[in-house]
């Protein structure tokens, strides 16, 4: 059966049957191995850049004995590793059925990277970029095969996280892009099919239309790093995890959000150029917690203890979104109408 097929909407194969490469291993190729081995895949694990060939084992290591304590696996790292193939070996990606591309945001690195897999792999292999800001139909053209590619974008930590956005090109076979996101469930997601290409696609384009506005209220003088962090820690952090924008806007009155988006909207920020506040510590060499120098000074053990917390929060907010599926509503409707019957006389 050809890679894309199901059969009752379901895909026709199990993860264990399914050979999985990843390409590039830094921090979000090693979660996403991670998450895939979780699931039961065969992964080959390719290393484009020699020294994560040392980094990358211990990384997934820690991720694994990590998910192991929270809960999320019983097995030891030691049986994920047996489905585990760490190399520089390009051809070892043969038999993979999927290949997810994971490294820097660079066209002509993706570009060698695209010719590498597709001189190895099968003619119906799909391959996969987890690029957060690169239009997939600009990565198409740079692929043999454009009607198989697709976007996979995932959210860091990738094996604790329910986000996967599945992304169609102009070219891509949607057969394929449903197979992915049907496939999806398996690694424990809650995702997203985005059937129409569009550059940040969908979390992402939210996401940074907050940010412009964050650095817009800071630069001006309105708010202070921490004010806006705290700002949104305690409202939007509050609800986000359980609601969306647009049920949100429901839970709390639709006609408010017309009323003042009348007014508002003409005041937010439109800038197009990078922020001073940004380019400025990037110029610095500033990468946040990685070097201990970002929008916050850290120390070292500073840097290290937040890095710590992100992971423990990382947990911890799984456990509590996953009281609250999606469906969490209609489970309880259901739960009431049965009640009902066994009550009726």
């Amino acid at each position: 059966m050809e890679t894309g097929e199901s059969t009752a909407g379901q895909p026709a194969e199990t993860p264990a049957q399914i050979p999985v490469g990843v390409v590039g291993l830094g921090l979000m190729g090693c979660s996403i191995t991670t998450c895939l081995l979780m699931a039961g895949h065969p992964v080959v694990a390719v290393a484009p850049i020699p020294a994560d060939m040392q980094t990358a084992l211990p990384r997934i290591g820690e991720h694994l004995t990590k998910s192991r304590e929270q809960g999320l696996v019983t097995e030891s790292p030691d049986h994920y590793f047996n489905n585990l193939t760490l190399t520089e070996d390009y051809g070892r990606l043969g038999n993979c059925r999927l290949v997810i591309e994971c490294t820097l945001e660079n066209l002509d690195i993706k570009r060698t990277v695209y010719r590498k897999i597709e001189a190895v792999v099968a003619d119906d292999a799909l391959m996969t970029s987890n690029t957060s800001a690169i239009p997939i139909s600009i990565l198409q053209q740079e692929t043999s095969r454009p009607e198989r590619f697709l976007g996979l974008h995932w959210a860091e930590p990738s094996h604790t996280t329910r986000f996967l956005e599945v992304i169609c090109g102009d070219r891509t076979d949607l057969r394929h892009a449903e197979w992915l996101y049907e496939i999806s469930h398996f690694w424990n997601k809650e995702p997203t099919l985005v059937r129409k290409d569009i550059r940040g696609f969908i979390s992402n384009r939210l996401m940074y239309a907050m940010y412009r506005e964050a650095f817009y209220l800071v630069e001006n003088g309105y708010a202070t790093v921490e004010d806006v962090d705290r700002a949104c820690r305690n409202n939007a952090g509050y609800w986000m995890t359980l609601v969306g924008l647009f049920r949100w806007m429901d839970l709390t009155g639709v006609p408010a959000y017309h009323t003042v988006l009348t007014d508002l909207f003409p005041t937010l920020s439109n800038r197009t150029d990078v922020p001073p506040l940004i380019d400025d510590i990037v110029k610095a060499g500033g990468k946040g917690v990685l070097n201990a120098h970002g929008f916050y000074e850290y120390t070292e053990e500073e840097a290290r203890l937040w890095r710590e917390t992100f992971e423990e929060f990382s947990y911890e907010i799984r456990r509590l979104a996953l009281k609250y599926p999606a469906d969490v509503v209609k489970k309880k409707l259901a739960a009431n109408a049965g009640d009902k019957t066994e009550t009726q006389p």
